[in-house]
């Protein structure tokens, strides 16, 4: 879920620190003294799309965990393992002076690396304890759709730039698709309380892509901005999974699901989508992630056998709309972020 090109580039104002490119829409983000060489708008579009991707084989993948793991239980342990994988390479010799910066960047960044951290950790629970409340249909929509929205509010409260009417047009394309494709055209019970969780878990995720963003256009690796937030949201898991009977985690299919959640789920997603921060604007980027519920639906057909409804066709076309839109432009722009 996020931005791609425009026909202007914008940088953040001197001396705001804002996120680069926040503008959502066609915008895409430079800062300053960029350097040569980043990806195309196309190239970082496509990159978060991959990260989507990933994201959405979460379920289908989550489906083949044995009985004994709870949903909570998996969610932790998936990024527990990938939030140490992650802070692994943080710590590999060509980032660990980028990782010393960053974390003696002042008492400001380092507040905003924990929150973020903690709006990763919170997410999970928030989103698994939403679903459990009002159901997979209503926790979903209510999650995923709410995030591009905190997003680019988030952004243009932290001072980015106005939010274009293509990223508007986009977005609400793409929430009324995940609405309709995931509810499937059928009546869900809701309850107010998995409701409030479900927005909650849409502010952690928006909170996150926006620090993400800010801390990689700023000129961080996006490996050692993921790094340190999933391995701060790995030690404040750890403590969920060993509360939540990890003994499913022994079995080979425990240790399969683990593997492909932890490492394809969250390593190479997050990594993707890092690296498509470096010229996709985030509130752009955060409507992008939306094809990830497109993948869930196309892999519930093809792995599990379920079967899409006329409506769940039409939220699938309403996102993949939003998707073209904001990938109409392919323009190569300048990046602050090393390769």
């Amino acid at each position: 879920m996020q931005p791609v090109p425009g026909q202007d580039a914008v940088g953040p104002a001197p001396g705001t620190g804002q996120v680069a490119g926040a503008t959502g829409g066609t915008d895409a983000a430079r800062a300053p003294g960029g350097v040569p060489g980043g990806p195309s708008a196309a190239g970082g579009a496509v990159a978060v799309l991959l990260g989507a991707a990933a994201w959405g084989s979460t379920g289908t993948a989550a489906h083949f965990a044995p009985a004994a793991a709870g949903a909570a239980s998996v969610g932790a342990a998936r990024i527990v393992l990938g939030g140490v994988v992650l802070a692994g390479l943080a710590l590999r010799r060509r980032h660990r002076a980028g990782l010393v910066a960053m974390l003696a960047g002042g008492r400001a960044t380092r507040a905003r690396l924990v929150l973020a951290a903690v709006a990763v950790a919170g997410y999970q629970l928030c989103f698994f304890s939403a679903v459990r409340l009002t159901g997979v249909a209503i926790g979903a929509v209510v999650a995923i759709g709410s995030a591009p929205v905190f997003t680019g509010l988030i952004s243009r409260a932290a001072g980015g730039p106005a939010l274009t009417r293509r990223w508007m047009v986009a977005t609400a394309a793409a929430i009324a698709g995940c609405a309709v494709l995931i509810t499937g055209g059928k009546a869900a019970g809701v309850q107010l309380g998995g409701v409030g969780l479900a927005l909650l878990a849409g502010v952690c995720y928006a909170a996150y892509a926006v620090a993400a963003a800010r801390q990689i256009s700023a000129g961080t690796a996006p490996a050692v901005v993921m790094g340190a937030l999933f391995g701060g949201a790995a030690v404040l898991l750890a403590p969920v999974l060993a509360a939540t009977s990890p003994g499913w985690l022994l079995s080979g299919r425990g240790l399969a699901v683990t593997a492909y959640l932890g490492l394809v789920t969250t390593v190479a997603a997050y990594l993707l989508y890092g690296y498509g921060l470096r010229s996709v604007a985030v509130p752009t980027a955060v409507t992008l992630g939306l094809a990830e519920p497109v993948v869930a639906a196309l892999l519930g057909v093809a792995v599990l056998g379920e079967r899409l409804t006329a409506p769940a066709l039409a939220g699938l076309a309403l996102v993949g709309l939003a998707i073209v839109i904001l990938t109409a432009s392919g323009r190569r722009v300048n990046t602050a972020v090393p390769s």
